[in-house]
């Protein structure tokens, strides 16, 4: 059994693309149900979101062959390609990302990045806390050493609209996952989990 499957399929994903994948779904929807009713638990699930994309950003330079960006991030014109054969049934398969997908991590990462920082300058704001505590002040406040002054309601609002923009990406990411599985006939969300993908003529 397990020499056949050997056959039929390649290893993928490794284990730090795959953890680090289910890490941030998990940390992602924990905060958003949860929103900051237990403040502490949310910004250290926060933190660990961001070292988890950051750690996720150089291994885009460093890591396995489809982990790195160089395998999957394309020209705008190629993203274009793709999604019009997706259309159409005629999209190439990719054994790594295809060119949509790319995008959409890049877009994600961007996004989580975005978010942890407007979190970030809040909870220096609102709480004095935090990696930016004194070099961020509500503004008018005046203290002085601070380097700048931050509207608060401007990033409540500002924070509030990325969560909802990484809700809507992340929607948008499982609608793709599913019609590229379904057109290419493989099982993403299980290659997530176990690394491997069906080998293509």
């Amino acid at each position: 059994m397990s020499a056949e499957r050997n056959m039929t399929s390649v290893k993928v994903w490794d284990p730090i693309v795959r953890f680090g994948h289910w890490l941030l779904v998990a940390g992602f929807f924990t905060n958003y149900i949860m929103e900051d009713e237990v403040m502490t638990l949310h910004v250290w699930i926060g933190y660990t979101l961001l070292a988890i994309v950051l750690f996720r950003v150089l291994w885009g330079f460093v890591g396995t062959e489809h982990a790195r960006f160089g395998d999957f991030v394309r020209s705008p014109a190629a993203v274009v390609y793709y999604l019009r054969n997706l259309f159409t049934g005629l999209a190439k398969h990719y054994l790594g990302h295809n060119p949509a997908g790319g995008i959409m991590i890049l877009l994600l990462i961007a996004c989580m990045i975005a978010l942890a920082f407007s979190g970030l300058v809040l909870y220096a704001v609102e709480e004095n806390a935090g990696p930016l505590a004194g070099w961020v002040v509500e503004a008018g406040e005046g203290v002085s050493g601070a380097l700048w002054a931050a509207d608060e309601h401007f990033w409540e609002e500002t924070h509030e609209v990325l969560v909802n923009v990484m809700l809507g990406l992340v929607i948008i990411h499982v609608l793709g996952v599913v019609v590229s599985s379904r057109l290419h006939r493989e099982n993403l969300v299980r290659a997530m989990v176990t690394g491997r993908k069906p080998l293509k003529d």
